[in-house]
């Protein structure tokens, strides 16, 4: 019985051997046959040379001559007639005349004031003076001559104040028509512009003169 099984196991060892070298040369085979009829045969072209350049044309080649060039036609010339075109002058009415606007006149100026300067009651206030007024002192020494007096003349009319402009030569003569001026001269006092009586002066000149 042990020879048998042996038998046995090397023939069925035999067995796998030849079908595994029935499957592997059969696989191999349709592996070959499938690659063979996948395979796609194809010719090669081989590249065209590039074309030759032209060989240069020899130094002696005389050129070609160059290509005639002729005259353009001659250009005629023809008379346009300029269209004229009328217009109508547009005749605007006249404008009226810009009246003259004439400024008024400047107000007249405001009239001065009227101021009247004092007036003597008597006149002449030479008449003023007597011979008994020539002072002692100026007789004994001979002394005469025209005394000018500037007189302020105050709102009543008396001399308040009395200055000499022009000198007789003799202080005594001087004071002395002074004295008597302003006891006894009265006089129209001045008046403003309101005819309101107001400070003036009035001038007077006296002679002394010896007899």
């Amino acid at each position: 019985m042990s020879s048998n099984r042996t038998a046995a196991i090397v023939i069925v060892g035999l067995i796998h051997l030849v079908l595994g070298y029935a499957i592997i040369t059969g696989l191999a085979y349709n592996v070959a046959k499938k690659a063979v009829e996948d395979l796609k045969t194809f010719d090669v072209e081989d590249e065209p040379p590039p074309p030759e350049e032209p060989p240069p044309p020899p130094e002696d080649t005389p050129l070609p001559p160059p290509p005639m060039v002729s005259a353009p036609p001659p250009l005629v010339q023809t008379q346009i007639q300029t269209p004229q075109i009328q217009t109508t002058p547009v005749i605007q009415p006249p404008m009226p005349p810009t009246p003259v606007v004439t400024p008024p006149a400047p107000p007249a100026p405001p009239p001065a004031p009227r101021i009247t300067q004092p007036k003597s009651v008597v006149g002449s206030l030479q008449g003023l003076i007597r011979n008994d007024d020539y002072p002692p002192n100026a007789i004994e020494n001979d002394e005469q001559g025209t005394v000018s007096v500037v007189l302020t003349i105050g709102t009543n009319g008396r001399v308040s104040d009395c200055s000499v402009s022009g000198s007789s030569g003799s202080r005594t003569l001087d004071s002395t028509t002074c004295r008597i001026l302003k006891s006894r001269a009265k006089f129209t006092p001045a008046q403003d512009s309101s005819g309101n009586p107001t400070t003036g002066t009035f001038r007077q000149s006296i002679k002394w003169v010896l007899q």
